[in-house]
C-alpha cells in the first residue's frame, strides 16, 4: 500500500504510522513526491509543507505470519522478519539530474531495521527476543553490509553494480533534535574522523539548533561520548579506525607501525567508534543507566514532566512493556506534555498497546 499526504506536524506522521501498524503493515520506505506544481496554499503559504511525503508499506507474506504462530517469539523468528523485511526495500536509489548520485537508504540502517522488528512482535503482544546489542552485533554475519546499509547478498550484487557506475553516495542529512540523532550525527562524524573532544565541540554545537524538540534534553557531549564511544588513552596498539584516519590524512603518519610511539602520541585521546564486541557491553551499560534515571520519572509527583530525556522513556517504557506492567507506561505518559508522546512513534506505539491492555484488564 502507498499513502500519500503533506502535513508538517510529527504527531499527524506518527499518528499515521501508528494506524498502519496497528492495520497489519510494516513501512518500507518513505519518501517525497516532487509534484511540480504545488497546491494553492504550497505556493502561496512561506510556513506550507512544499512536497508531499509518500509512506510505502507491506503485510509480511511468503510464510512469515505462519512460521512465527508455530515457534512464537524466538531470536530465529526474529531473523526471519529481517530477510523478509529485507526483500521489501529498494536496493538501489539514484538522484536524478546530469550528475546523479547514490542515495543513502535510510530504511536500510541497521537501528532502523531493529526498530521496524520490534515494532512487529510489540504489534504481535510478544516480548522481543532479541536485545539491541545482540542484534547489531550478529546482523553482519548473517547479512551483508555496506556504506552503513544492510542487504540480502543478491541486492548487494544489484548495488554494487550501480556503484561501479555512480560512485558518489549521497548520505542523508543528520539534524540534531534529540539525543539518538546526537549519537548518529557523532557516528557519522567519528567514522570519518576520529577526533579529541575539543576538536569535536565546534563541530557539534552548531548542530543543535532549532531541530531541537521542545523539552528534550540532550546530554552534554562529553556523557554522550563516554557512554556510545571509546577513547584511544595511548595503551597499546592504536586502533585500526584512528590509524587508518591517520595514515590517510597526515603525511607524517603514513606507513607507520600501530605502535611507532610519533603515531601513538598523534592519535592519543582520540574518540572513535566501537567494534560490534566492545559496542555490546558499551550499549549494556548505557540501557542500566537509561533505566536508573527513569526510576526517577516513576517516582516524579508533580502533575506533568516538563523536560525528559526521550532515550530514557524509551528505555523505560520498553522494560515496562518486557515485564507487562503496562501501568508505569499509562502513568508516565499521562504525565509527559502532549507533543513528547506524539512526536514519538516508538513511545506513541507502547503507549497505545499499553493503554488497550489496562482497559481490557490484561
Amino acid at each position: 500500500m502507498t499513502v500519500v499526504f503533506s502535513n508538517s506536524k510529527a504527531a499527524v506522521w506518527n499518528a499515521i504510522q501508528v494506524a498502519l501498524q496497528q492495520a497489519g503493515f510494516v513501512v518500507a520506505e518513505v519518501t517525497a513526491l516532487d509534484k511540480v506544481q504545488g497546491s494553492y496554499r504550497q505556493v502561496t503559504s512561506t510556513t506550507a509543507v512544499k512536497q508531499d511525503l509518500i509512506i510505502s508499506a507491506y503485510k509480511p507474506n511468503g510464510g512469515l505470519e505462519d512460521r512465527f504462530n508455530r515457534t512464537g517469539a524466538t531470536a530465529d523468528s526474529a531473523w526471519d522478519f529481517v530477510q523478509t523485511h529485507l526483500k521489501q526495500l529498494p536496493a538501489v536509489k539514484v538522484t536524478k539530474g546530469d550528475f546523479p548520485e547514490l542515495l543513502n537508504i535510510v530504511e536500510r540502517d541497521p537501528r532502523r531495521i531493529y526498530d521496524r522488528m520490534a515494532s512487529w512482535f510489540i504489534r504481535h503482544g510478544t516480548m522481543v527476543p532479541i536485545s539491541t546489542p545482540e542484534f547489531l552485533a550478529e546482523l553482519p554475519a548473517r547479512f551483508r553490509e555496506t556504506d552503513g546499509m544492510v542487504f540480502l547478498p543478491e541486492q548487494l550484487v544489484e548495488y554494487e553494480r550501480a556503484r561501479s557506475r555512480i560512485p558518489q553516495v549521497k548520505q542523508a542529512e543528520l539534524f540534531v533534535s534529540d539525543e539518538r540523532s546526537a549519537i548518529d550525527w557523532l557516528t557519522s562524524f567519528l567514522l570519518k574522523r576520529p577526533s579529541t573532544r575539543s576538536e569535536i565541540h565546534p563541530e557539534y554545537i552548531p548542530q543543535i539548533g532549532s531541530a531541537k524538540r521542545k523539552g528534550e534534553i540532550i546530554p552534554e557531549l562529553a556523557q554522550l561520548l563516554e557512554d556510545n564511544f571509546i577513547q584511544y588513552d595511548g595503551t597499546g596498539e592504536v586502533p585500526s579506525q584512528i590509524h587508518a584516519y591517520l595514515s590517510s590524512n597526515h603525511k607524517d603518519q603514513r606507513n607507520l607501525d600501530k605502535s611507532d610511539p610519533a603515531l601513538i602520541a598523534k592519535a592519543t585521546d582520540r574518540w572513535y567508534v566501537p567494534d560490534p564486541n566492545k559496542a555490546q557491553d558499551l550499549e549494556k551499560k548505557r540501557e542500566k543507566a537509561l533505566l536508573k534515571e527513569f526510576e526517577t520519572y516513576k517516582a516524579f509527583t508533580g502533575r506533568k514532566i516538563k523536560e525528559s530525556r526521550l532515550e530514557v522513556l524509551r528505555a523505560g517504557f520498553r522494560a515496562a512493556w518486557a515485564a507487562r506492567d503496562y501501568q508505569t507506561i499509562t502513568n508516565i505518559a499521562n504525565k509527559l506534555p502532549d507533543e513528547t508522546l506524539q512526536e514519538d512513534e516508538k513511545l506513541l506505539t507502547l503507549y497505545d498497546l499499553a493503554l488497550t491492555r489496562t482497559e481490557d484488564g490484561i
